[in-house]
């Protein structure tokens, strides 16, 4: 798979387990997306692909790198739609 095409299925993943906040934005914690079993079978390296998403300003959340555990209730906020 080449990144452009992950971050695309990222996306929709967002989008569907995600919720809108009061700026009209689709956000999901790091924890839900990293425990479901679905994101799990598509993405070999979920941080990875976020960590692209970021660079392209498709999505923001704090930090640099996101933990298992550690960082399971940082938001991931989709910008573009």
């Amino acid at each position: 798979m080449n990144v452009a095409h992950e971050v695309n299925l990222l996306v929709g993943e967002i989008e569907r387990l995600g919720t809108r906040n009061a700026d009209g934005q689709t956000s999901v914690k790091f924890g839900v997306l990293f425990n479901d079993d679905r994101c799990a079978n598509i993405f070999e390296a979920l941080v990875g692909t976020l960590r692209a998403a970021k660079r392209k300003k498709i999505v923001t959340f704090d930090g640099e790198l996101l933990l298992q555990g550690v960082h399971d209730n940082v938001d991931i906020v989709l910008l573009q739609n």
